[in-house]
C-alpha cells in the first residue's frame, strides 16, 4: 500500500485548505484512515480518524473546524480544515490502518506541509 498526501500549503489565519490522502490497491475499504500532524519539537498526534464504516473522531482542538471524509470510489480520504489558526501549523500526515494477525498495520505517507501564518 503506497499513501501519498496533498493539498499543504500557506493560509493566513482565518482561511481553509483541504487536505487528499490517497493510497494505492484495492483494499482501501478496508482501512481506516487517520490524519496526525507533527510540529517541530512535538510528537506526532492523531487529529482525526475516519473508520472504514465511516465512523469519526476528532481531537478536541479541531472538532467543529475539520471534516474528515473518505471516497471509496477514489481510494481518497479528506481533511477540511477551516478557521485556521497559526497552532495548526505542523507537518500533517496520512495513515492507512487494519487490523492484520495478532498486530494492526500501518500504511504511512510522507507528510504534507500546513503553514498558518498570523
Amino acid at each position: 500500500v503506497q499513501v501519498e498526501e496533498s493539498g499543504g500549503g500557506l493560509v493566513q489565519a482565518g482561511g481553509s485548505l483541504r487536505l487528499s490522502c490517497a493510497a494505492s490497491g484495492s483494499t482501501f475499504t478496508l482501512f481506516a484512515v487517520g490524519w496526525y500532524r507533527q510540529a517541530p519539537g512535538n510528537q506526532r498526534d492523531l487529529v482525526a480518524r475516519i473508520t472504514s464504516d465511516g465512523s469519526t473522531n476528532y481531537v478536541d482542538s479541531v472538532q467543529g473546524r475539520f471534516t474528515i471524509s473518505r471516497d471509496n470510489a477514489k481510494n481518497t480520504v479528506y481533511l477540511q480544515m477551516n478557521n485556521l489558526t497559526p497552532e495548526d501549523t505542523a507537518v500533517y500526515y496520512c495513515s492507512l490502518d487494519r487490523l492484520g494477525v495478532g498486530v494492526r498495520l500501518y500504511y504511512w505517507g510522507q507528510g504534507t506541509q500546513v503553514t498558518v501564518s498570523s
